[in-house]
């Protein structure tokens, strides 16, 4: 083992590489200047449980939902990479309709000064998406910072942290963005914690940014995380990059519902007496819908 194996948390490099480009990017977005005033007609305790409510929707709608993810993680030395990991999956079901994880793409790693661990995919598949629900809030400090624009999206800022490091779990900490229309997560910008270090393994999770894209006009999905950092380990530092995408969201099956002259009929029973049937049989539709276009909280990408 070379003298970085310890640091057999490469995804979670990706993660701290991701955070510590997010200043210049930002200046290539248009993030407005962070005002600290309190918000006008609402209460930072009311947001906090009305974009926790949203959350939870918006990780059950998730868990509906079909999509492609890819990673790579590279080492440099200067300007120069000399080592990099890919990887991409489909997130899928199968026939019963359970969930599926199928790796699609997986060349050979030519990492030599890190090494990908369980916990590095763990903080991939779900802290870099990070989701703060009603279930997570009690498990977190999170205090209002001010507004901020985003883009064309004007947002309420918070900085979340865990309110204490239960054993074997790993927590996000950092700061978060809320769509002040939608009451949903947008960016988020941090890190999972704990870092791990101990006389026979170092493990150092990065900072990482990760921005949101409205899907089908309701939720805003996780589309791309981005890293760029040096990891201060013991026997030296290694500068990691890391670019994670989202990708082909699709909604997995429908809902559809009858209508006989503005009544909802349900399937197996008999329209109204006198109602005509309607030309077609049916439509499926989605869930909710905004009222809005659907902007992006995604970044010029390179």
């Amino acid at each position: 083992m070379s003298r970085f194996a310890p640091f057999l948390r490469l995804p979670f490099v990706v993660l701290s590489a991701l955070l510590v480009a997010a200043p210049s990017i930002a200046q290539q977005r248009g993030e407005g200047q962070l005002i600290t005033a309190a918000p006008q007609g609402i209460t930072p305790e009311e947001i906090i449980q009305r974009f926790a409510a949203k959350e939870k929707q918006f990780a059950q709608a998730r868990e509906r939902y079909t999509y492609k993810e890819s990673v790579i993680v590279q080492t440099l030395e200067g300007d120069t990479v000399d080592g990099e990991y890919r990887q991409s999956w489909d997130i899928n079901f199968d026939d019963q309709g359970n969930r599926t994880t199928q790796v699609t793409y997986a060349p050979m790693s030519t990492l030599t000064r890190v090494q990908m661990t369980e916990e590095d995919l763990h903080d991939i598949q779900n802290l870099m998406p990070f989701v703060l629900t009603t279930d997570e809030i009690p498990e977190y400090n999170i205090n209002y910072v001010g507004q901020q624009r985003e883009d064309e999206l004007q947002t309420y800022v918070f900085d979340v942290s865990p309110k204490r490091i239960e054993k074997k779990k790993r927590y996000f900490e950092g700061r978060i963005w809320v769509d002040n229309h939608d009451f949903q997560i947008v960016m988020t910008r941090g890190k999972s914690v704990p870092d791990i270090r101990s006389k026979s393994n170092e493990n150092l999770f990065p900072r990482f940014t990760t921005y949101r894209e409205q899907v089908d006009n309701v939720y805003w999905f996780p589309t791309y995380t981005r890293a760029d950092d040096d990891l201060h380990f013991q026997s030296g530092d290694v500068h990691i990059r890391v670019i994670v995408r989202y990708t082909n969201y699709k909604r997995f099956g429908s809902e559809s519902h009858i209508v006989f002259n503005g009544q909802t009929v349900e399937p197996g029973s008999q329209p109204p007496a006198g109602a005509e049937r309607p030309q077609g049989g049916g439509s499926a539709q989605p869930p909710g819908g905004g009222d809005r276009p659907s902007p992006s909280a995604v970044p010029p990408q390179s």
